[in-house]
Order: C-alpha cells, then structure tokens, then sequence
C-alpha cells in the first residue's frame, strides 16, 4: 500500500460493534480481532492451518496463529496500521466463510464429512 493512502483504524467500540453484527463468533482482545477454531484431531488442526494460510497469502494479509491438538486460534491486525482494518474484518470473514463451510446441508450433491465417525471428522461446526 502506498504512504500517501492512509487506511481506516477503527476504534474498539467501533470493531466491537462490527464483531457483534457481522462475525459473532470472533472477539476484540489486546488490540487483535481473535476466533478460536475446535477441531476434532491434529489433522482437521493441520486443515485448518493450510486454509487459513492459503486464504491469507492469496489476501497477503498475514494473521498469527496459535494452535494444538484439537484447536487453532486465528488473530489478525494490520501491522502496519497498528490497528483492526477492512484488511483484518474481510480476511476475518472469508475464514469464516471457508473454515465453517458444511457443503452437506446445502442438497448440492456434496456432502461433506461424516460428523459421527472420529476417523473422518474435521471441525467442529458452530450451531
């Protein structure tokens, strides 16, 4: 991004409102925008991972990432603003729109994993 374009860092009551309307399951914590992930095993963990990582080297937009057996937590903020930014909410959104994706309850042909058989389950979808 160019000096001469400054972007937008919201204000916490700002992010907190945004949070609250449009990614109800992130929160606002030391300055990050945060959403913890539950898996069901290390490898639904390493799923997560690479989505998370394809999504945000195709944004290049890079968010930290901590995570263990069955868990990855995703927090993001624009360094270089020092701040939340569009950047940090539409990154937010689109791994919030791939990672909770359930291709089975939408009739389209795909199913998706079998949520019942441990040898096959991935994340642990929202409700």
């Amino acid at each position: 991004m160019s000096d001469a374009r400054k972007e937008h860092v919201y204000a916490p009551e700002e992010v907190t409102a945004k949070l609250a309307a449009e990614l109800p399951h992130w929160t606002f914590e030391d300055g990050w925008i945060r959403r913890t992930y539950k898996t069901a095993s290390w490898k639904g963990t390493l799923m997560v991972i690479n989505t998370v990582g394809h999504l945000a080297e195709a944004a290049w937009h890079h968010p930290d990432l901590t995570a263990s057996y069955a868990w990855v937590e995703v927090r993001l903020q624009t360094h270089s603003a020092k701040g939340i930014t569009d950047k940090d909410f539409a990154l937010a959104k689109k791994i919030e729109e791939v990672v909770q994706w359930q291709p089975g309850g939408e009739g389209a042909g795909l199913e998706g994993t079998p949520q019942g058989d441990l040898r096959f389950a991935y994340v642990k979808y929202d409700k």
